[in-house]
């Protein structure tokens, strides 16, 4: 039953595996008629050796088939620039088939919610939606075409052999039988060990993406030992998965080997008699042992071929399956568009759990009004960038509501809601480019006077001014050739391009010097112009201004009220935070 299932998921896998060929289908299909001649030309060669054969050694004549070493030079040319167009076309066809799908997966990674990437590794990303497209499209046509021209190829040679002798030819394809049934044996060790090689495969690519990354961290924290050892564990992992696999599958091609040679010696033997018994002539021994080992040639690689096969197999049934998946977070079937905000947001009873039965936030309730500043204190890990983190729908609140104007944000378009949020993070991605690209992320096409004013806003006007190609100026991989204060303006004049009625600012200043954040806090100043403005802030000396202060404690809102009204309240616990920030400061002095 198991077995009838995943038969009928290939064949509905293969289909659809058929749609990204079909544009390119008149090369596809001259790609794989061309298999017919170039396996056909194989049999025409051992073919033309009977008659040169019973002339040459029978006949002791070169008269009448003096053309036979020039028609076999002649097909050998006509075979090698066929399979040059074949191999071509084909690649030409896999090339675009494999650029077609990785569109596609890339455009459905970017549908993904950010829970589907905390749950995974960089390596399985890459493999799973770069990797498996090659290995689907261009590895699946290639192993088709091989499987082509082979096939043709031995229905030619096998045509040739019953030519040339039935008797022979039955003993030969009964010793081909019997060692093709052994790949039935290992077919099920393949599939297996091939998965589990996927994995330690993405485990690799993992630990090359995380030391390219964290190789400031590694260096700081002398982890180049460790990192070594947990490398090296992973390929002997690998190394055992190999090891595995020969043992498993490794006696095949022995074993399909000794099949077919006691199968080629009994013909020896028994063609030796045919010939002396004169049932058949030189040139028909002649001819059919060389379309014999022409056939045997791809035979004997037949269990290489099939666990290629199974690999581009399996690779399309996991880039199906990415397909099949759909987003957590996506439109709802009549979501309306956001245009604009005109009363404010509103949060009804928002509870949120990353884990099951380990809430996050519990029942909060929070009214914001239009151009209103609300900052977020408490404790590290208490639930405040998580409940802006709902706002935009990162993750989805598991139960109450998010409101904006009275109506639920997952009423919205996810386009349109975001379109109105602009988010200043702690630590904000900067994309590989220059400056220029990195601000205007939110709107492309801004004009240059735009770009001026976001860069006066954000202090960076005197900065880009210095520097020779000014805003055009490369800034690296995640911005890596500026200081922490300098991305955080990058950003933050992002943030000013987008102009979006809702920002957001998680921590936009705790990682900064005092000089850089008194910059950037002036950038925040005046990004935050009429604006609703969520502001999660570490140092409780920033959101003095605030117009009302929410303080989140173990996930639910313990108080709110301005900074005036919090202090106020005798044991409070935004007093409690603020004391005990401010006698830190006193001590330090």
């Amino acid at each position: 039953m198991l077995n009838k299932i995943k038969t009928n998921q290939f064949y509905i896998n293969y289909r659809r595996m058929l749609l990204y060929v079909k544009p390119y289908w008149f090369r596809a299909v001259l790609a794989m008629l061309l298999c017919i001649p170039i396996g056909s030309l194989d049999a025409l060669i051992a073919l033309s050796l009977k008659p040169y054969m019973d002339a040459v050694i029978v006949g002791k004549t070169m008269q009448s088939p003096w053309f036979i070493p020039f028609a076999i030079v002649a097909f050998t040319c006509l075979q090698g620039g066929l399979i040059y167009i074949s191999s071509y076309l084909n690649t030409w066809v896999g090339g675009q088939t494999t650029k077609d799908l990785r569109e596609e997966l890339y455009r459905k990674l970017l549908s993904f919610e950010t829970s589907y990437f905390d749950k995974r590794k960089s390596g399985h990303i890459l493999t799973r939606f770069n990797s498996d497209a090659s290995q689907a499209s261009s590895g699946l046509l290639s192993n088709l075409r091989t499987v082509a021209t082979r096939l043709c190829s031995a229905i030619a040679l096998t045509a040739v052999m019953v030519y040339n002798s039935w008797q022979l030819a039955l003993i030969a394809l009964a010793a081909f039988g019997i060692a093709g049934m052994q790949i039935r044996k290992i077919r099920k060790h393949i599939e297996e060990i091939t998965r589990e090689n996927l994995e330690v495969s993405a485990e690799i690519v993992t630990s090359y993406n995380e030391s390219f990354a964290g190789n400031k961290t590694i260096t700081s924290f002398n982890l180049a030992d460790q990192q070594q050892e947990k490398f090296s564990d992973t390929l002997k992992t690998s190394l055992g998965l190999s090891l595995r696999m020969v043992k498993k599958t490794g006696w095949l091609s022995p074993t399909m080997r000794i099949i077919v040679s006691i199968g080629i010696a009994i013909i020896i033997g028994y063609g030796s008699h045919l010939v002396l018994t004169e049932q058949i002539t030189s040139g028909n021994f002649i001819s059919f042992i060389a379309a014999l080992l022409m056939l045997y040639t791809p035979f004997k690689n037949l269990g290489a071929q099939f666990a290629s096969t199974q690999r581009a197999f399996l690779a399309m049934e996991r880039v199906f399956g990415i397909m099949d998946t759909e987003p957590a977070i996506m439109d709802k079937r009549n979501a309306v568009e956001l245009k604009e905000i005109r009363k404010g947001i509103e949060l009804r009873n928002v509870s949120f759990a990353y884990l099951v039965d380990k809430p996050v936030l519990q029942n909060i309730n929070l009214t914001v009004r239009k151009n209103e500043t609300i900052a977020l204190v408490g404790h590290s890990g208490g639930g405040k960038t998580t409940l802006v983190n709902l706002l935009p729908r990162f993750y989805d609140v598991a139960s109450g509501s998010i409101n904006i104007d009275g109506v639920d944000i997952r009423d919205y378009t996810l386009k349109s809601l975001r379109d109105q949020i602009a988010v200043v993070f702690q630590d904000n991605f900067l994309f590989s480019g220059t400056i220029r690209e990195n601000i205007v992320l939110g709107r492309p096409h801004a004009s240059e006077a735009d770009i001026s004013e976001a860069l006066k806003m954000a202090y960076l006007d005197e900065f880009v001014a210095e520097l020779p190609d000014g805003v055009d100026t490369y800034i690296g991989e995640r911005g890596i050739l500026l200081s922490g204060g300098q991305k955080q303006r990058v950003a933050i004049a992002r943030a000013f391009i987008k102009d979006a009625p809702i920002i957001i600012l998680d921590e936009a200043t705790s990682s900064l010097d005092n000089n850089s954040e008194a910059i950037v806090q002036k950038a925040i100043d005046n990004l935050m112009q009429d604006k609703t403005v969520f502001v999660i802030a570490h140092r409780l000396s920033t959101i003095h201004n605030a117009d009302r202060i929410a303080v989140i404690n173990e996930g639910q809102l313990a108080e709110l009220g301005t900074h005036t009204e919090l202090l106020a309240i005798p044991g409070g616990r935004y007093r409690h935070l603020y004391d005990m920030q401010f006698r830190k400061l006193k001590e330090a002095a």
